[in-house]
């Protein structure tokens, strides 16, 4: 069944050249793929603006348009970056005032995006077929358990920040630096579920304030996924009728997430996005095997 996920196509390694794949050998699938490809658009949209998630379904929807495994994963990267770009303005007094941490953070999200998007493009397409459902299983548990954990670090602060209130700031930059290139090398490579690590590490090495985590957070997962853009543009693999077409349909749902937003529960919400996750990972176990 793996065969029927892969179309043959030759695999483009040159720097900075369009893909036949792109030119000559992808037609437009006029059918319900491209409605599917829409919808799952607006919908990653509306999710990653309001809870995370959103790769859960557009990757998959990108793999129904007969792409290649390989190029599926980053056009998704590539359509869903601009909206992370904004996140940047929006957090930008908070980045200013963290500067000092935002710039070594911004380094360790282009040299870990820069690793994992090269490796990335250098693993052959059926072994990462066959590490997709693994992925998205990883990024599934890892966004369900996101809720759990980020209570029970909020416990953990409080009563180291009791314990020895003189310790209420973050310590062991290198260490958090190492670790948050090792982070970026899985944004490059894959990235679903990757912000909650971040605000994860981050809170383990005791930053406390959430708009400082947030400004952090977004720092190196913008630089991670940026570097990426640009490493699958200058290769050639991205899908541009796609991707333009998932970029505008995200930014319409991330846009007219807010009104969604108010009206339903964000458990409900991020109750969807795990099923949603699971469900995916489990067909395609299933579609692989």
């Amino acid at each position: 069944m793996v065969r029927d996920l892969l179309p043959v196509t030759p695999r483009v390694s040159s720097p900075c050249v369009l893909s036949p794949y792109n030119n000559e050998q992808m037609g437009f699938l006029l059918d319900w793929h491209w409605v599917w490809l829409s919808v799952a658009a607006f919908i990653a949209g509306v999710l990653n603006a309001v809870a995370g998630g959103g790769s859960f379904l557009l990757f998959p929807a990108m793999l129904g348009m007969k792409m290649l495994p390989v190029q599926a994963n980053a056009t998704n990267t590539v359509a869903l970056w601009p909206g992370q770009l904004t996140s940047i303005a929006a957090y930008r007094d908070d980045i200013l005032k963290n500067l000092h941490l935002a710039l070594p953070m911004g380094l360790a999200g282009l040299l870990g995006g820069t690793a994992g998007a090269v490796v990335l493009l250098i693993t052959p397409q059926t072994t990462f077929l066959h590490l997709v459902p693994w992925l998205l299983l990883v990024a599934a548990t890892i966004f369900a358990a996101s809720g759990p954990v980020s209570r029970w670090l909020t416990r953990f602060n409080d009563r180291r920040k009791g314990a020895n209130p003189a310790a209420q700031g973050p310590g062991r930059r290198l260490p958090v630096f190492l670790c948050t290139i090792v982070v970026c090398f899985y944004i490059g490579y894959f990235g679903a579920g990757a912000g909650f690590l971040i605000i994860t590490l981050l809170s383990l090495f005791g930053f406390q304030n959430l708009n400082e985590i947030n400004a952090l957070k977004v720092v190196s997962t913008t630089m991670a996924n940026g570097i990426a853009f640009i490493i699958f543009v200058c290769n050639g693999q991205v899908v541009w009728r796609y991707c333009l077409l998932a970029m505008v349909t995200c930014a319409v749902g991330g846009y007219t997430s807010a009104r969604f937003a108010r009206m339903i529960p964000q458990a409900v919400l991020r109750g969807l996005v795990i099923f949603i996750g699971f469900s995916m990972a489990a067909w395609f176990f299933w579609s692989t095997r």
